[in-house]
């Protein structure tokens, strides 16, 4: 089975993938995140792999499209890899504090939600609080946590990796460590193993 863990955004969307046939652990995932920076362009370690964000939209209905196609693309691929047809989606559902484009966030993701739905495959959406919980063992934990909870568990320093100059944690590190959860929090769920 595939299990997939998507956080989504308008700028830097990430999706995680795991074959239920290995262990999980992080470095048998696949992790992909669209690149809005050049230093993130054409990113792959076998693990962590950037596709560049798509520029040929005019609208913002193109945007959201555009995001889609491409997470529909790494979803599906990666099915047409599984050993079988299975999968399941886990999407962190809205954070019902957040400010800014929230309308723009809410149709993006509805775009996503809507091919998934048209491709006849379900998804499951996961409260940001669940997964962050999951993680760190409090529901309003900060990118600072849940990335201090990532480095204990995985021994992964992806600042080091992808964003070594940045003072604190910026995308695409967050939105990496986030879909890795997800999709953690998506195997467990799968296993019974969270409320």
């Amino acid at each position: 089975m595939l299990v997939v863990g998507i956080d989504y955004s308008l700028t830097s969307p990430a999706i995680c993938l795991y074959n239920t046939d290995h262990e999980f652990k992080f470095s048998n995932t696949k992790c992909h995140f669209l690149a809005s920076k050049k230093m993130h362009e054409a990113y792959n370690d076998g693990v962590i792999i950037s596709e560049n964000y798509p520029k040929l939209w005019t609208t913002d209905e193109g945007r959201y499209s555009s995001i889609a196609y491409w997470a529909e693309q790494v979803i599906f691929n990666a099915l047409g890899l599984s050993s079988n047809n299975e999968i399941s989606i886990f999407i962190e559902g809205y954070a019902f504090g957040a400010s800014g484009k929230v309308f723009h966030i809410a149709e993006n993701t509805a775009i996503l939600k809507h091919k998934l739905y048209n491709a006849g495959v379900s998804y499951e959406t996961v409260a940001p609080t669940a997964v962050k919980k999951f993680a760190t063992g409090k529901g309003n934990s900060n990118k600072e946590a849940m990335y201090e909870a990532f480095i204990e568990e995985t021994g992964e320093d992806l600042m080091m990796k992808l964003s070594p100059k940045a003072g604190k944690i910026n995308s695409p590190v967050s939105d990496i460590v986030d879909a890795y959860y997800i999709c953690k929090y998506g195997v467990a769920s799968l296993k019974g193993c969270v409320a």
